[in-house]
């Protein structure tokens, strides 16, 4: 059999395996299914009338109860038209108004074949959101074959892994940080192995990504205490001590976050590395050590400054009418950089792109170990020259260049 038939077959089985993998997670129990009153269930409902007597407007927000006859749509009271409520709170983020002909997720308390009460808890989404998720796999499928398969296989397992093994992990109190860093490590082996398959490539993508998150995991853990962080910071932290986990640390929690968050654009970066590096040994087997380094840092060199400022769009997203709020309200920049929402996405978009600049020398330096045939023993001299060289270039300070020549010329 040749090279590349058994490439292929181990790339087919690789994929089987992982597809296998997420079937025996998508059918595995949290352990946190049945918190729920055993007398309690869901079920759709189509809303027939509305009643909008008893609601209250208060300024542009609304209080009071929506009082709405549906029919249930599904489950063991299919078919019955009941009274449902609609609480409104009066926080526009979370309260919902129903109209005739809405389709509403009903939270029902039943005694025996006697339905006691229902709750019109949100609108019905699932559809369309499955219909969504189906378009997305479709089109990537079409686009491109099967590289779009094996990628929507990485994106359903790194759904299942954080949804099924993680989240069920830090509610029983494992560790955050070490919990994170050995799911993180192995989505990053599933995806960068199911695009670059079991290959060199693979192997130079994970481990340059895996010394990126790892050197992120202990920056976060140094500069955390420094910001006076604490993890309540992140939405619905408080809620969830309330909720009867007051034993959990969310420091550790907010923590884990940041390098999991930055993973992504860690893996990314890491396999346009390798992949380039790469290419560049295919065209060139006759390639030096040092010359390979160059080339994987050339490519760092041109990825970094747009992954850097993704990780700023990204963190920064979801802020934007905070921010809003207090440049309307004329608040000083220096105030704003030290309110702890803000605080906290600044060192979480900074933490995150010190893995990003620093996967890429991490990812130059391991593929030209592992690409260039020949002598591979180096001295710390070569060693200390070539990260010297990659930060002359990186960094935007023309006197730190101008000590760096120096260095050099020692």
């Amino acid at each position: 059999m040749s090279y590349i038939s058994r490439l292929v077959s181990r790339d087919t089985l690789f994929v089987a395996f992982l597809s296998v993998l997420c079937t025996v997670l998508f059918y595995l129990p949290t352990g946190f299914e049945n918190r729920l009153p055993q007398n309690a269930l869901q079920a759709r409902g189509l809303v027939l009338t509305v009643d909008n007597s008893t609601v209250q407007q208060f300024g542009i927000v609304k209080a009071g109860d929506q009082g709405l006859t549906v029919r249930i749509l599904d489950g063991r009271f299919k078919g019955k038209e009941v009274t449902a409520d609609n609480q409104l709170i009066g926080k526009m983020e979370l309260d919902k108004m129903f109209k005739v002909g809405d389709i509403a997720l009903l939270s029902i308390n039943h005694d025996g074949d006697k339905i006691v009460w229902a709750n019109a808890s949100n609108h019905y989404r699932n559809r369309i959101e499955l219909a969504l998720l189906l378009l997305f796999g479709f089109l990537l499928v079409m686009f491109a074959g099967w590289t779009g398969v094996k990628a929507l296989i990485s994106f359903l397992f790194t759904a299942l892994m954080i949804w099924k093994v993680m989240i069920p992990s830090l509610l029983r109190d494992y560790d955050p940080i070490l919990l994170s860093l050995v799911v993180v490590g192995v989505l990053t082996a599933a995806i960068i192995f199911l695009v670059a398959g079991l290959t060199t490539k693979g192997v130079v993508a994970f481990l340059g990504a895996s010394l990126g998150l790892l050197l992120t995991c202990i920056l976060a853990q140094i500069f955390c205490p420094e910001f006076r962080l604490h993890g309540a910071v992140r939405p619905f932290s408080e809620t969830l001590l309330y909720s009867g986990f007051p034993h959990l640390n969310l420091t550790r929690i907010f923590l884990a976050g940041i390098f999991t968050a930055a993973s992504g654009a860690v893996m990314d970066l890491a396999m346009d590395i390798s992949a380039s590096m790469n290419e560049v040994v295919q065209k060139r087997p006759d390639i030096s050590f040092r010359e390979a380094v160059g080339s994987g840092f050339a490519v760092g060199r041109a990825v970094i400054g747009t992954m850097t400022t993704t990780l700023l769009l990204a963190y920064s997203g979801g802020y934007i009418t905070m921010l809003m709020v207090f440049m309307a309200q004329g608040v000083p920049l220096i105030n704003i950089f030290n309110i702890n929402y803000v605080a906290a996405e600044i060192l979480h978009t900074l933490v995150g792109s010190f893995g990003l600049i620093t996967v890429a020398p991490f990812t130059a330096v391991v593929g030209a170990f592992l690409y260039v045939k020949g002598e591979r023993v180096i001295g710390w001299k070569t060693i200390t020259h070539t990260m010297c060289e990659y930060w002359k270039l990186m960094h935007p300070n023309a006197l730190f260049k101008l000590a760096i020549s120096w260095f050099l010329r020692q």
